[in-house]
């Protein structure tokens, strides 16, 4: 039987034109052995019109409208969206949440309060950082809110106060909640703002650096010094006062915990709206969260990281009243269906600072919908 096996090869390499042309190409002149060699078969008679193969038509083989609209289309970036980070003066400002905090008689664990320490919030004059930081006020936490925008923490200090006030009127006293300056992407203004934190507060237990900002620019167009700003902002900032707050933390041989805000596109591409700085920049604050956990487990100081999804805030709204198609492609790919709200991040933030969250460290905890899952 193999010697039949042999013989059909042989004189199928012999009837074929072609393979044998190919092996009398390759044999040594001096030889008379010719090496069997295997083939494809000619595809010029087979069918490669897409409109009868069901492979081909699904495919961007097909001609136009061969299977409905181009294939893909939706897993692209488009370059013709451009969306740049508005001027400090033109934000718009975010609301105090109504409702959300204070005291409450419902059965809890006790581990998720943060009464007796210490809050700094990066970026918590608006968005998602004041909405975290008022969570974190609502579970006992004193805070320092430190922002670019000075007067708006201090307005937004005041705003915390008077809600808490209002929703626990029995209260004598009230949370220590106040505001600093910082540009997050110096090291000397972030030192600067720790010291001025430290004055008020004596100490800093937990960190949350919400501090950040995207634009939308095809990469090649990008403006190379408004990237080298995003940068500045989104890593070197979350480094610089991870540390600084991690040195402080060492010296008084204190436990803490440190939540790094990164995002989804940290781990995804988002589309159709191109951002590969600001994807990037993301990726690194993921990354630096993992390293610094294992670099200061032995210090008892826990990093986390929040990646969260499409939020609602009030930057987000005005983006999306501007450019309707990107709230409909936006949430036609989150499988829950609807974009989150900065509120949905204030269990998430306050979970990871406590200590109901004590053994937990170098996590990404994404809030985002399910959108990374599909």
């Amino acid at each position: 039987m193999f010697h039949r096996m042999i013989s059909r090869a042989t004189l199928s390499t012999f009837t074929h034109p072609s393979a044998l042309t190919a092996t009398a190409r390759l044999a040594p002149r001096s030889s008379n052995f010719f090496r069997p060699l295997t083939c494809t078969a000619n595809r010029a008679n087979q069918n490669d019109d897409p409109s009868k193969d069901p492979i081909l038509s699904a495919t961007n083989k097909a001609p136009s409208g061969a299977s409905g609209e181009h294939e893909g289309q939706f897993a692209r970036t488009d370059e013709s969206v451009q969306i740049e980070y508005p001027p400090d003066s033109e934000m718009p400002a975010q609301p105090v949440v109504q409702g959300r905090g204070g005291m409450h008689f419902k059965r809890t664990l006790a581990s998720f309060s943060l009464e007796n320490r210490v809050s700094m919030v990066t970026g918590g004059a608006r968005g998602l950082g004041l909405v975290m930081a008022q969570g974190l006020v609502a579970s006992g936490s004193d805070l320092a809110i430190v922002d670019l925008n000075k007067a708006e923490a201090e307005e937004q200090a005041q705003k915390l106060i008077e809600q808490f006030h209002k929703e626990n009127p029995s209260l004598e006293q009230l949370p220590n909640v106040t505001a600093h300056y910082a540009d997050v992407s110096n090291p000397d203004s972030v030192n600067a703002a720790l010291a001025e934190v430290l004055a008020k507060h004596n100490q800093i237990d937990n960190l949350v650096t919400s501090a950040g900002f995207t634009e939308n620019f095809e990469a090649i167009n990008y403006p190379f010094d408004r990237m080298q700003k995003l940068w500045g902002v989104n890593v070197d900032g979350t480094y610089l006062f991870a540390t600084g707050v991690a040195k402080h933390l060492m010296e008084r041989n204190a436990p803490g915990s440190i939540v790094m805000i990164g995002s989804m596109s940290g781990s995804i591409v988002n589309v159709p709206q191109p951002q590969a700085p600001y994807n990037a920049a993301k990726a690194a604050v993921r990354h630096l969260a993992a390293s610094l956990a294992v670099e200061w487990a032995g210090h008892d100081i826990r990093v986390n990281c929040i990646s969260p999804g499409y939020m609602l805030t009030a930057l987000t709204r005005k983006i999306l009243d501007e450019n309707p198609q990107l709230r409909d492609k936006w949430t036609s790919l989150i499988p829950v269906g609807k974009m989150g709200t900065p509120e949905d991040l204030m269990g998430a933030v306050t979970f990871l600072l406590s200590d109901a969250s004590k053994y937990i460290t170098g996590a990404d905890l994404r809030v985002d919908g399910g959108y990374t899952l599909t």
